[in-house]
């Protein structure tokens, strides 16, 4: 079975750039191949299989068209070919990947067969307007407020999963954003997110100066069931960077629950390119004793209101390029709580300027009913071009 829709949009783009060959437009991208291999903590129910594997051979497409010294347009998109017995053993899984919660549904899985399918989205597609210190943009579009590199509780618009990794462009949002620059280093602005439901709108504003060398932002307004009211920071103290951020969540009804989310981290990179990186996670209404229920495979993301299901959270890295060409790192996460942990080597080398090999592991280890307990371990393999 195949749809006609992705095809024309992929054609659209193409024949677009094709014809447009002039500094006013700009187009990028990527093809990657990724594979994953995931050995469950226990035998999967219902089958005879003690591992999963999958195949995605992923390309996205960036373009902009600068239309006037005022106006941009944006559109970018992402079609993934996924294959594995992932995919034929989990007929559920094309569910999983064919989601889009936002005002319009973007999303589409344009063929398919019992072994694979090819899943291709929107992420981005925006009209960008700037006239002085006025800045309107509408559409679907990345609203970032975090300041964290691994939790952010002020991302309330569109909030991510440190365990997808593959996804550097992170999900987008239906929205319009109004900005407006006051001065040099501060800066105003107010986003609406309609939803289809009232539980998927928002309404908030944030305000952000520069101060004693640091960056404060201070957010605040209504998102989904829930009056929020937060702020962050990120500056440095003797060349570390010192970065942080909360927000309260305040119910506007009886289907919400009052929490608060915060974290805080630190990172110094040495004279010999030695980077540390430290992070703690607060999340009031987590579990101190055996958090239990994380699904990194079929439910990925998590809401800025709950980035962890534990009461603290602890993360480290450290990377180094070992040469030129080739870098290590390792990052860890720990549950103190329950004593569970996640640990994430990996290697990465440059094959050429735009081509890259990667290797990673996610690998979870703990007691059963454990934050990280029951969900085993995940080797990937990863060849990226961009172009």
């Amino acid at each position: 079975m195949i749809k006609s829709i992705p095809f024309v949009v992929l054609l659209v783009l193409i024949r677009f750039c094709l014809w447009a060959q002039e500094s006013k437009i700009s187009l990028n991208g990527y093809v990657k191949e990724l594979y994953m291999f995931y050995t469950p903590e226990t035998q999967i129910p219902g089958t005879d299989l003690n591992h999963l594997a999958t195949n995605i051979v992923h390309n996205r497409l960036n373009l902009k068209w600068y239309t006037s010294s005022e106006f941009t347009t944006v559109i970018e998109m992402r079609n993934r070919l996924m294959t594995g017995n992932l995919v034929r053993k989990f007929p559920g899984y094309q569910a999983t990947a064919d989601v889009d919660n936002g005002l319009f549904d973007l999303s589409w899985i344009s063929a398919q067969s019992r072994s694979w399918f090819v899943h291709s989205m929107i992420d981005r597609a925006y009209i960008d307007y700037t006239a002085g210190k006025w800045q309107f943009r509408a559409g679907r579009q990345r609203i970032n407020w975090g300041v964290n590199l691994v939790w952010n509780p002020n991302d309330i618009f569109n909030s991510f999963s440190y365990f997808d990794f593959d996804y550097e462009e992170r999900p987008g949002t239906d929205a319009v954003r109004v900005q407006y620059y006051s001065g040099t280093t501060s800066s105003a602005e107010l986003v609406y997110k309609p939803g289809r439901n009232r539980d998927r709108t928002a309404l908030a504003g944030m305000y952000h100066l520069t101060k004693w060398d640091y960056d404060f932002q201070f957010i605040g307004g209504q998102a989904g069931n829930d009056w929020i009211l937060g702020g962050g920071w990120a500056g440095d103290i003797r060349g570390a960077g010192f970065r942080g951020e909360l927000t309260h969540f305040e119910p506007r009804n009886d289907f919400s629950f009052r929490t608060t989310t915060a974290s805080v981290s630190a990172d110094y990179t040495f004279k010999n390119s030695f980077y540390i990186h430290s992070s703690v996670l607060y999340n009031s209404s987590g579990k101190t004793g055996k958090a239990g229920g994380m699904d990194i495979l079929f439910n990925p993301d998590m809401s800025a209101k709950q980035l962890s299901l534990a009461r603290w959270s602890l993360f480290a890295q450290v990377s180094k390029p070992i040469t030129p060409l080739f870098s290590g790192s390792f990052s860890g996460i720990v549950n103190p709580s329950d004593g569970s942990f996640y640990a994430g080597p990996a290697l990465t080398y440059s094959v050429l300027n735009n081509l890259e090999l990667m290797l990673t592991g996610q690998l979870f280890f703990g007691d059963p009913e454990t934050e990280f307990g029951d969900i085993g371990q995940i080797a990937f393999g990863r060849l990226k071009w961009s172009f």
